[in-house]
């Protein structure tokens, strides 16, 4: 023990600090836990979402394929339903188109216009892309649709995030 003494004063002004330390610590680790909790907290599943539709059942013809994931924003988790125009092409290999059209992000449909058949048909703006996504010059749109990476497992279709299409060759 020391043999100096402590005043008063200098006893009242260590424990008001403590105790106000102690309360002020007390207020800031549940906002601090709040503000980096989402950043520390894992990310489950992968890039790639599953879908229902079986690798099975698709043709050459353009299907529509909606599924359904877990969308996490912070602390709110909502389910966001998505949808894909999936189809063969003549190599065999699964094709999932985006349905956003390129000009004012509407959805486009598969032999959606009458005059226009076998091709995607955007009702908004008469907007029209062939099977491939490639827009048609001439009509509202400015680019192809986007293309969804795939993948398979255990017969089931896998949905990557939209990318900038791949298949169309630009002259």
């Amino acid at each position: 023990m020391s043999k100096q003494r402590v005043s008063r004063r200098q006893f009242l002004n260590y424990t008001l600090t403590g105790v106000g330390g102690f309360m002020a610590a007390g207020m800031l680790m549940p906002m601090v836990r709040f503000a980096i909790d989402p950043v520390l907290k894992a990310e489950a599943g992968g890039d790639f979402i599953a879908t229902k539709q079986k690798v099975d059942e698709i043709t050459s013809e353009p299907v529509r394929v909606d599924y359904t994931y877990e969308q996490v924003d912070a602390w709110y988790t909502s389910d966001v339903t998505q949808t894909a125009w999936v189809y063969k092409n003549e190599n065999d290999e699964i094709v999932a188109l985006s349905p956003v059209c390129k000009h004012l992000g509407c959805t486009v449909n598969w032999n959606g216009d009458k005059n226009n058949e076998n091709m995607f048909y955007c009702p908004c703006h008469g907007g029209l892309y062939k099977k491939n996504g490639k827009n048609i010059p001439g009509t509202p749109p400015v680019s192809p649709l986007d293309v969804y990476p795939t993948q398979v497992k255990d017969g089931i279709l896998y949905l990557g995030k939209p990318e900038a299409n791949n298949l169309v060759k630009e002259a």
